[in-house]
């Protein structure tokens, strides 16, 4: 397979990652009777199953050894824990009806993403970054007095899914078999949760009908799946082409929650989206610069 082909490859599984993940605002409110945390309890243990036997299926037999350190399991423990924050917010704000601030979420996400590297990991931030992160402290601020709160939801889902990337980093390991490991160490309080909710009577699994209980299960689906497709994509595209797809999720979830959702668009909305916008336009574009100069110092610097 030529590199052409493997790239052209790369962005149709992109496109399949973020899609699905710009389209899931629809499935969650099709098992919103089941209520936030029994949602998100099923998604960790139906996650587990389905990533369990990809893992049996799809890797070497010993791969867990390679995760096996105190260290590597203390830290996808505290990944496990930050992305279950993330998860269940997440349900609760779309089937609440904040699928834009979600969206607003995902767009920070990436600003928020170099900042956490700065003061975690002690990266250097170029100044088109930091007027970057100034023009989205600034919408944040715009937001605040729109919405007469701190956009709290769009904050905990940017700050938690970075957080989880800068864990995912001190981590040697692929998507299925650290997704197995972080879904094991959640497994049990999911299933506890679970099976406290049988007792009390209040659980849904089994009691709205087989096309519910169905759904349930397909929360596992939903989790793994864009997980697989990322894989793919990221061992065959450059970091530059993934940070521009990175994109298509957010403005899927902003277009469904302004003309699926009915979500409503105020003048001070649109400013503060505006300047997110505008941020990560000017993120993206010194990414790419640095990229293209990255490129050419290689074929300068390859011997004729």
């Amino acid at each position: 397979m030529s590199e052409q082909d493997r790239q052209r490859r790369g962005v149709l599984y992109g496109l399949g990652a973020y899609g699905l993940w710009g389209a899931v605002p629809l499935f969650w409110p099709l098992v919103a009777r089941a209520g936030s945390l029994e949602l998100l309890a099923h998604r960790v243990v139906w996650s587990l199953v389905i990533s369990a036997l990809l893992a049996l299926v799809l890797l070497p037999r010993g791969w867990f050894q390679r995760l096996a350190s105190r260290r590597t399991l203390l830290m996808l423990g505290l990944a496990a824990a930050v992305v279950s924050v993330n998860w269940g917010l997440y349900i609760w704000a779309v089937n609440h009806g904040h699928v834009l601030e979600t969206s607003l979420g995902y767009y920070i996400n990436p600003i928020l993403s170099i900042l956490v590297g700065v003061v975690v990991l002690g990266e250097r931030m170029a100044a088109l970054q930091w007027v970057s992160v100034g023009l989205a402290a600034l919408a944040v601020v715009v937001l605040t007095v729109e919405y007469g709160r701190l956009p709290w939801i769009s904050l905990v889902l940017a700050a938690s899914f970075a957080t989880y990337g800068v864990m995912k980093k001190q981590v040697n390991g692929g998507a299925v078999e650290t997704l197995t490991v972080e879904s094991a160490l959640l497994a049990p309080v999911a299933l506890g949760y679970l099976v406290l909710l049988q007792v009390q009577g209040g659980s849904t699994f089994g009691a709205l009908g087989w096309g519910h209980s169905l759904l349930l299960v397909a929360t596992g689906v939903v989790t793994v799946v864009p997980l697989l497709f990322f894989a793919a994509s990221a061992t065959r595209l450059p970091l530059s082409t993934l940070g521009l797809l990175q994109y298509l999720a957010p403005t899927l979830q902003f277009l469904l929650g302004v003309w699926y959702f009915g979500e409503q668009m105020s003048t001070g909305r649109w400013i503060g989206f505006g300047l997110v916008w505008l941020a990560l336009m000017l993120m993206s574009g010194h990414g790419l610069h640095r990229a293209n100069a990255s490129r050419r110092e290689r074929l300068v610097a390859e011997p004729v």
